[in-house]
């Protein structure tokens, strides 16, 4: 069975999800380099021992990360994806223009609930090309409930929209872990932050978009799908 990781990384006009799907012995390697990557980080750079790894905080120095130089903090990104881009078995990317969903339609479905739809259908469709199941964890959210209560729904009465189906692949319930708590939420929130600070910002200094792209690279050949719904220009999803 895949166990299948999934985060948010959302501006006022535009939400994205992501998910990391790994097996146990994936799941096993990945936690085990990030906790290298932050004893490193601690040892050589005085980072606070409980010290997680998000991508806003990374690419700011803010937070744990606070006074610690660019480069270093690249090259900690560059080992985490480096151990995504070993030990995943997919990534999938998923996307919403959010301001076209609210100009589309009078009283749309929030963003989160829309892309959080699209991301668990090509879950269970990529679960099924790997003849596998697999169980969903996500990073802490509001509405935790509501969400349970449309995932029982998916499974039992099948999605809405022009891809409606029955998700068979997907087990159990939707569980929320705390990102403190799993270095696979954080791993998962390092693809999600650069995916969409990639897909919506423009950098500055050539040398940056550079690094970003070399960046990417590392986990690229392990992305099953990405796609983003504009609304308003009725794009498939």
């Amino acid at each position: 069975m895949l166990l299948g990781y999934l985060d948010e990384s959302y501006s006022a006009d535009w939400y994205y999800m992501a998910a990391l799907l790994c097996d146990g012995t994936g799941a096993q390697a990945i936690t085990a380099a990030l906790d290298e990557v932050i004893v490193k980080a601690v040892k050589n750079h005085s980072v606070a021992e409980d010290a997680e790894l998000h991508g806003y905080e990374l690419f700011q120095g803010e937070g744990w990360w606070e006074g610690i130089p660019p480069r270093v903090r690249i090259g900690v990104y560059n080992e985490a994806f480096e151990a995504i881009g070993q030990h995943a078995r997919a990534i999938i990317l998923r996307g919403v223009h959010a301001a076209g969903l609210r100009q589309r339609y009078l009283a749309p479905e929030p963003p989160h609930s829309v892309v959080l739809l699209h991301l668990l259908e090509r879950i269970d469709d990529c679960a099924k090309a790997h003849g596998e199941h697999v169980l969903i964890i996500a990073d802490e959210v509001g509405e935790q409930a509501k969400h349970r209560s449309d995932m029982a729904m998916y499974r039992r009465s099948g999605t809405w929209g022009y891809r409606a189906r029955k998700l068979t692949q997907i087990v159990d319930t939707l569980h929320f872990a705390p990102s403190s708590a799993s270095r696979l939420v954080q791993a998962i929130d390092l693809v999600t932050f650069l995916y969409r600070r990639m897909e919506c910002h423009t950098e500055p200094v050539e040398k940056a978009k550079r690094a970003n792209e070399q960046l990417w690279a590392r986990i690229e050949p392990k992305v099953w799908h990405r796609q983003c719904w504009y609304p308003m220009a009725y794009q498939q999803r």
